[in-house]
């Protein structure tokens, strides 16, 4: 006699998948993975602190819980005179932090078949990717991310001022100077953490997976429309623009015809801050720097 769970009529005489079928499909899944050492990518959900002090970090796979050690996150911090960041767990676990949401790439270090729990590793699954990437050659000799390259990256954690992401097994930030050739006063409203991106390989120090850095940029694959734009902009020509950054009382202001300026005065009564928008006359333009130097005449609308 059928169960009932394989005895549904379904409307349209095909296989229904119930929630427990989907379940056992990925466990198995799973379980492969484990046997084979596959790489999994899941989504980093949760930090937990267990009794004994240790912190643990919370990835999901499908709808399987996968427990990874803070040791085998491979948050790598330097302690030294020079970066001294007190106690070592604290600043990791400010880090994951903020990776929360992120993929992450996953081995299984263990299973428990009756509890269906997982345990994993994102270090050994980030040098094996820095292996197959980043050391392996083609018949060719050429190892499949090398500089001047173009390939996608995962955004793991977003500042102001920086972006961090993850290139093929290996962690790197870049700053706001290398997102875009226009100003970008807080990188947070461009960038999401999860987000897949396009980055250019400047350069790569590789002495063995274990050490291994990478510096890459995101505004030489979205290229440079700025010198093009100022040959739109007039010396005397007054224009709308949006405030992005104040630094040490020089504002930088993005102009609507897509030329970044700098303003060193305001004549509006009122202090000028992020994301106003302002009326900007410009005085003098800076070929070398590709800048519109000049004056905020008014403010439009205050960002409040």
């Amino acid at each position: 006699m059928p169960t009932e769970l394989n005895n549904i009529l379904a409307l349209d005489n095909d296989t229904i998948e119930t929630q427990k079928s989907k379940e056992d499909l990925t466990w198995h899944e799973i379980t492969n993975a484990y046997r084979t050492r596959r790489i999994l990518t899941g989504t980093l959900g949760g930090i937990e602190r267990l009794e004994g002090g240790s912190t643990i970090t919370i990835v999901y796979y499908k709808n399987f819980r996968v427990v990874i050690p803070m040791t085998e996150m491979m948050i790598n911090l330097v302690e030294d005179e020079t970066h001294n960041y007190g106690e070592l767990s604290l600043r990791q676990n400010k880090i994951v932090n903020t990776m929360l949401g992120c993929e992450i790439d996953f081995l299984i270090k263990g299973l428990d078949t009756k509890e269906r729990s997982i345990v994993a590793s994102r270090k050994d699954a980030m040098l094996k990717k820095r292996q197959i990437f980043y050391f392996d050659q083609d018949s060719s000799g050429t190892p499949k991310v090398y500089p001047n390259r173009i390939v996608q990256a995962r955004v793991i954690s977003v500042s102001e001022k920086v972006v961090r992401t993850e290139i093929f097994g290996v962690e790197t930030s870049i700053p706001a100077r290398d997102l875009s050739f226009d100003w970008l006063g807080d990188a947070r409203e461009r960038f999401r953490v999860g987000d897949h991106i396009l980055v250019r390989i400047l350069d790569i120090n590789a002495k063995d997976p274990e050490h291994l850095t990478v510096r890459a940029d995101v505004k030489s694959v979205e290229g440079d429309t700025s010198k093009a734009n100022m040959a739109l902009c007039k010396v005397q020509g007054k224009y709308a623009g949006t405030i992005e950054d104040i630094h040490k009382g020089t504002v930088f202001v993005r102009l609507s015809i897509g030329v970044n300026a700098i303003a060193h005065s305001c004549y509006d009564s009122r202090t000028p801050g992020k994301k106003d928008e302002v009326s900007f006359v410009v005085t003098h333009i800076d070929t070398e720097r590709n800048v519109a130097l000049g004056i905020i005449t008014r403010i439009i609308r205050q960002n409040l």
